[in-house]
């Protein structure tokens, strides 16, 4: 894992095109306010955005930069439904209840559209996602769980594409066929992720880069944050750290429940009218293994290519091959393209995949484990912490019912657990 203290952005083709943006302060000195986030990422922005328009007092700590994790360097594809899918949400809370966490999905990707309208956001945000499948039994799952939305949460918006119908938007010939959502899409998550932030600070949040949490300590009701070189008082908590919990002891329950798993991306040089070729609707693509890819183009022309969780790769000329050779088994037909960018982050899952948000004491909150799907419910997440912060618990206490089994914190053994895990999966998949 790296550290984000003090950290700068990291190389990738989303800093390499990156908007101009506020540098934000290092806090110095003593502040109060009524909220503080700590984590600069979606999840804190997200939280702070609708506290600061409803006029409640909020501040934002990012150790690093905004948008430093996999806020601003994951695939980009804002979908809809879980990582999890449906049917574990159904078996734990029943189909009823379960209706209303597939309209908080849908939600989530309507807002990330709002969002980009209503503060101009220039990021890229393209609409159209599809799921596609390899072996003949991911094809049998997609179009029983085609049929399964159809039938039980409405889901007409769907489309269910042959071989030959999906050869007509993706010029690939490994795929036996497709789901395809016409509301889900992509967009550059780093830019988005900026844009966020801008809109919650013209909303009046204050945002600290470079201003690592360094303690926690109850104080008159409340708490006392402390960094470096100042510290804050505030009445609530939001803990929006995803990935990072294993930085500091105060997180400890959090690192329980999700485990970092390692994803890279390359991205090609520009395509040029080869581009179009590829994806001809300019959707986003993954498939429905358990070890998947993901891809899509980006607003230059390139491919951007993701995949390879967990392979414990320390080498990124390595890590860059292997990644390349997997979008040649989709796109042969780019073995002459070069690949002028790569880089590698980690995502936190579940162990069973679905979110986990809630409050660790009645004025501490926390929401993690998006398991891949978090450039979308991140903005759930966040308006549900900002609803019961204000007083409105009603979008969180569903969220907080859903179980997750505990995971070894012990970090060679998560590790190795993670590794084994995948190869697993790989197996499974291969069948």
């Amino acid at each position: 894992m790296i550290h984000p203290n003090f950290k700068e952005y990291l190389p990738s083709y989303y800093f390499s095109t990156i908007n101009p943006h506020a540098a934000y302060p290092k806090l110095e000195g003593r502040l109060k306010t009524e909220t503080c986030v700590i984590g600069g990422g979606l999840t804190g922005l997200c939280t702070a955005l609708p506290l600061a328009e409803n006029g409640h007092e909020v501040i934002v700590l990012e150790a690093a930069r905004v948008g430093f994790g996999a806020s601003g360097r994951s695939g980009g594809q804002v979908i809809s439904d879980y990582a999890c899918g449906m049917e574990e949400i159904e078996k734990q809370v029943g189909l009823e209840q379960a209706r209303w966490f597939w309209q908080q999905s849908l939600q989530a990707v309507e807002l990330v559209d709002e969002r980009v309208k209503k503060h101009q956001i220039a990021c890229d945000w393209q609409r159209g996602y599809a799921t596609v499948a390899i072996r003949p039994q991911h094809w049998e799952e997609l179009q029983q769980w085609h049929e399964h939305a159809r039938q039980h949460y409405g889901a007409t918006h769907y489309q269910l594409w042959d071989k030959a119908t999906l050869k007509q938007q993706l010029a690939s010939d490994i795929y036996l066929g497709a789901q395809f959502d016409p509301h889900s899409g992509h967009l550059h998550p780093l830019n988005y992720t900026l844009g966020i932030a801008r809109a919650a600070t013209e909303a009046g949040a204050q945002i600290f880069e470079q201003s690592p949490m360094t303690r926690i300590e109850p104080y008159q009701g409340g708490w006392l944050v402390h960094t470096p070189d100042g510290s804050i008082e505030c009445q609530n908590l939001v803990y929006a750290v995803n990935t990072y919990a294993g930085l500091h002891q105060k997180f400890k329950p959090l690192e329980k429940k999700a485990i970092a798993v390692s994803t890279f991306i390359i991205a090609t040089e520009p395509l040029g009218e080869r581009a179009k070729e590829l994806i001809r609707n300019n959707m986003a693509v993954c498939d429905n293994r358990h070890v998947l890819d993901y891809y899509r183009l980006s607003a230059d022309g390139r491919l951007l290519f993701g995949g390879k969780d967990n392979e414990f790769i320390d080498d990124p000329d390595r890590m860059t091959e292997l990644v390349r050779q997997d979008m040649l088994k989709v796109f042969p037909q780019l073995a002459d393209v070069k690949i002028e960018h790569s880089w590698g982050g980690e995502c936190d899952i579940t162990a069973n995949l679905a979110p986990h948000f809630g409050r660790l004491a009645p004025n501490v909150y926390y929401a993690q484990g998006y398991s891949g799907h978090g450039m979308a419910i991140t903005g759930i997440a966040g308006l549900a912490i900002a609803e019961a912060i204000m007083g409105d618990d009603g979008r969180l206490k569903p969220f907080e019912k859903l179980k997750h089994p505990s995971i070894i914190t012990q970090p060679f053994l998560r590790k190795l657990g993670s590794f084994l895990g995948s190869k697993y999966y790989q197996w499974k998949d291969s069948r």
